[in-house]
C-alpha cells in the first residue's frame, strides 16, 4: 500500500523543493516581508502577489500533540503508533508534521525542537521534528 502524498503545485513547490535539500522554508511576501505557512497565492496580509520561499532555522516550540493509536489510512498501520505535532517555528508560522523520539511523559509542551527530514523517494522528502539537543 502506498501512503497519501502531497500535492504539488505551483503555489507549494518551492516548499517541497527546498524539503529535498534539506531546508525547511516558508513562504515570505515580497512586498510586506510577511512570513507565513501554508503557502498562499496571495499574502494573507497585504495580498500582494509577490511571494518567496525563504529558508527558516527549522528550530521551534512544541505547541501541542497526538499520538495516533489507530490508523487512518492502512499505509500507516505498522508506523502505529506515531506522534503529530503542532510546532511554533522561531521565525513565526506554525507547522503540523511528525513528532519523532517522543515516548510517553517526554512530549512536554513547551519543549525545544529542531527538523529533521526523511527521504522518501528521489522526489519527495518530509521534515519531521524531533526534541532539540
Amino acid at each position: 500500500m502506498t501512503k497519501p502524498r502531497p500535492k504539488i503545485d505551483n503555489v507549494n513547490r518551492g516548499f517541497w523543493e527546498n524539503a529535498r535539500d534539506g531546508k525547511l522554508s516558508v513562504q515570505q511576501c515580497d512586498a510586506c516581508a510577511d512570513r507565513h505557512y501554508p503557502g498562499s497565492p496571495v499574502c494573507p496580509k497585504c495580498l500582494s502577489e509577490s511571494q518567496s520561499w525563504v529558508p527558516v532555522s527549522g528550530r521551534g516550540t512544541l505547541l501541542s500533540w497526538v499520538r495516533f493509536h489507530r490508523a487512518y489510512w492502512d499505509s500507516f498501520r505498522e508506523e502505529l503508533p506515531y506522534l503529530v505535532c503542532l510546532v511554533g517555528l522561531e521565525e513565526g508560522p506554525l507547522l503540523v508534521s511528525n513528532l519523532l523520539g517522543g515516548e510517553p511523559g517526554d512530549t512536554a509542551i513547551g519543549s525545544a525542537v529542531e527538523v529533521v527530514f526523511e527521504t522518501v523517494d528521489d522526489e519527495l522528502t518530509l521534515p519531521k521534528f524531533r526534541f532539540a539537543g
